[in-house]
């Protein structure tokens, strides 16, 4: 296997007396592979009946990103005896057995899980994800003598926890720092490498293809306004064939955005809209006006799904009662949505009709919240562009089977 001096670098890291290793950087730039690798060769050279931690966002994550891709590494499986099952994994070799529990730390309450076992050391998948309460946690837990810390992460902005407390100072944290970017993967050709950076643009390009901790700042979906000939199509689309959904954001007081889509292929395209501003109107609807109106902009097609903004719980259980369509809640997680969208358009996947025309005014008004010291976009301007993204994490992204779309 060829690898990359930084790759080495990582497999060097528990011969250098450091205590963790603190591995950033792009997508696909080799570091979680080599990661897991070095991290279970250093806990079977130095441990025998221990525990050590895997954690992930979520314990599907850590699985899919870590224990997978470890399954899969013939030297792993030529040299040791390894079992995974109920989120365990067990090597052993001769007399030496270790453990492996898998841990998911999404958010504040996960810290709890943790408590109460004693680990050798842990593995932290996707770490600027997690919640600081559920690392310290898991760095707490570490007190077996040797123990040691491994990060991985992609970067997010210059104001998170991780980057201010651990990139940023290394050295007070007796840490090596190693920075990727796709180049130190040589296992990536050219063309795959092209492949990647041709599906983000504005914070997503400098953060997951430069590997840089940047602000989200600017309109969330550049590609859109600077070149809005690809995305919008024109003509008639009677007649258009394939899949129909409709994705839902619902407002009382606020505009409530409906969106008609049709997916032909690997293309989806939203081809009709409804678009009820009651502020502008004068007056509210009632969850029955709005069920009349979804009604209206689905006539003559059959629906596959509805999909709604989950605290829209009146307007989803009138949409049931009626019995005509299949509902579903919206997978909500806003930044991950937004990732994911902006991917699926730069890859050239999701295309606007002419007519849709609040939700081609809203993409030129959407924008991050330069305000806030964490990623958020401004509250304003963002129905037809929250619709637009429950259907692409919601639906498209699974249907295309995307990249990466649950982290």
């Amino acid at each position: 296997m060829s690898l990359s001096e930084k790759q080495r670098a990582i497999l060097r890291f528990p011969y250098t007396g450091k205590t963790a290793l603190i591995c950033d950087g792009a997508v696909r730039s080799g570091k979680t592979s080599i990661m897991s690798l070095s991290f279970i060769l250093w806990a079977m050279a130095n441990f025998n009946h221990m525990n050590f931690g895997i954690c992930g966002k979520t314990v599907i994550s850590a699985e899919r990103n870590v224990i997978r891709p470890l399954m899969g590494i013939k030297y792993l499986r030529d040299n040791f005896s390894i079992h995974f099952a109920n989120h365990i994994l067990t090597v052993s070799r001769g007399r030496k057995t270790n453990t492996f529990y898998i841990f998911g730390g999404k958010d504040e309450s996960s810290y709890q899980l943790i408590q109460g076992v004693t680990l050798a050391g842990v593995l932290l998948d996707e770490v600027a994800l997690m919640p600081e309460s559920f690392v310290d946690q898991a760095l707490a837990r570490c007190s077996v003598e040797g123990s040691k810390y491994w990060f991985n992460c992609n970067p997010e902005g210059p104001q998170h926890w991780f980057y201010r407390e651990w990139i940023l100072h290394p050295e007070e944290k007796n840490a090596t720092h190693l920075h990727f970017t796709m180049e130190d993967n040589p296992s990536l050709s050219a063309e795959i490498r092209g492949r990647y950076e041709s599906l983000y643009s504005g914070v997503f390009y400098d953060r997951y293809i430069r590997g840089l901790w940047v602000v989200a700042e600017g309109r969330v979906y550049p590609m859109f306004t600077d070149n809005p000939d690809r995305f919008i199509l024109h003509g008639p689309t009677a007649g258009m064939d394939g899949q129909f959904y409709v994705s839902v954001d619902y407002g009382t007081a606020n505009p409530t955005a409906m969106q008609l889509w049709c997916i032909r292929g690997k293309e989806a395209v939203m081809i009709k809209e409804s678009y009820f501003d009651s502020r502008k109107e004068g007056h509210q609807k009632t969850d029955e006006e709005h069920y009349a109106a979804l009604e209206e902009l689905t006539q003559g097609y059959y629906i596959r799904r509805v999909i709604v903004d989950p605290s829209a719980a009146s307007f989803i259980e009138c949409i049931r009662r009626h019995g005509k369509f299949r509902v579903w809640e919206a997978d909500n997680a806003v930044l991950d949505g937004i990732r994911v969208t902006a991917s699926l358009l730069n890859a050239g996947m999701v295309k606007i009709h002419e007519s849709c025309k609040d939700t081609i005014r809203e993409f030129g008004l959407y924008r991050w919240d330069e305000k806030k010291n964490s990623d958020a976009v401004l509250k304003e301007n963002d129905h037809a562009m929250d619709s637009l993204r429950y259907f692409c994490y919601t639906i498209l992204a699974r249907e295309f089977r995307w990249v990466n779309w649950k982290r």
